[in-house]
């Protein structure tokens, strides 16, 4: 199973034009982008995505908020989680991949290879015990 469908979370309009230039007109992703926590939540209750990139520090609601209510959705209980973040301090990496996040990737990150990336960390995701997903 092959990624193509993402929920990207990020309240920077700069590195949502980034992401959606990477992932969508170089990886031919289908993605849904939400400047912020609040946004994502409205939308994916009519877009499932496959895999949610989400921002770190937001207003508002930060990124670990945004996990928390997004994992009381059904369909986003097992949807595998990427922070993306400039504060990549190894506690702070543990306390994403502790509250459920798959991977954590640091800004500023290479556009160039960001599908190829994600498509790598859904696929280890996807062969991973904890993975509930299905075909």
């Amino acid at each position: 199973m092959q990624l193509d469908k993402i929920l990207h979370v990020e309240d920077d309009e700069s590195i949502r034009v980034i992401v959606k230039m990477a992932l969508v007109d170089l990886s031919g992703l289908t993605l849904v982008s939400c400047d912020g926590g609040q946004d994502a939540l409205t939308k994916v209750d009519t877009f499932t995505p496959e895999l949610i990139l989400l921002d770190a520090m937001m207003p508002g609601m930060d990124g670990l908020q945004t996990l928390i209510e997004l994992r009381k959705k059904p369909h986003c209980q097992h949807t595998p989680i990427v922070f993306m973040t400039a504060r990549i301090q190894q506690a702070e990496k543990q306390q994403y991949l502790d509250a459920g996040a798959v991977a954590v990737i640091e800004k500023p990150f290479d556009a160039m290879s960001l599908g190829d990336r994600l498509e790598t960390i859904y696929q280890a995701y996807l062969a991973s015990p904890d993975s509930d997903v299905t075909e």
